[in-house]
């Protein structure tokens, strides 16, 4: 995915086209972490995302969690490590730990 997309912008067009939209944000990062904080996905209510937060190892799961937080309207703190069981299961094992803000965006 190009980085010249701007996450924060199709975010917005997605709302001023109808969509609900969540947003999530890595706000923490430890050791060996494949983006830096304040990288950020946007999800829109169908699935189509936009940016990244961990260059595709916890991708899918940050996707399934901002789904719920659009349904939901409840943020959530997620954590990604090496001791963490799920990290192994959705791929996490560069020795490092990440956590990613998600938040659903109401107009």
């Amino acid at each position: 995915m190009s980085e010249a997309i701007d996450v924060l912008q199709t975010a917005s067009d997605w709302q001023s086209a109808g969509k609900r939209v969540a947003l999530a944000t890595v706000v923490t990062t430890w050791g060996s972490s494949p983006r830096p904080v304040g990288s950020q996905l946007a999800v829109d209510e169908a699935g189509r995302f936009v940016g990244s937060v961990s260059g595709g190892c916890i991708e899918g799961a940050v996707i399934k969690e901002a789904l719920d937080a659009i349904a939901s309207g409840r943020p959530r703190l997620l954590d990604f490590g090496v001791t963490n069981e799920q990290a192994w299961d959705v791929g996490l094992a560069c020795g490092g730990k990440v956590q990613v803000f998600v938040e659903r965006l109401d107009s």
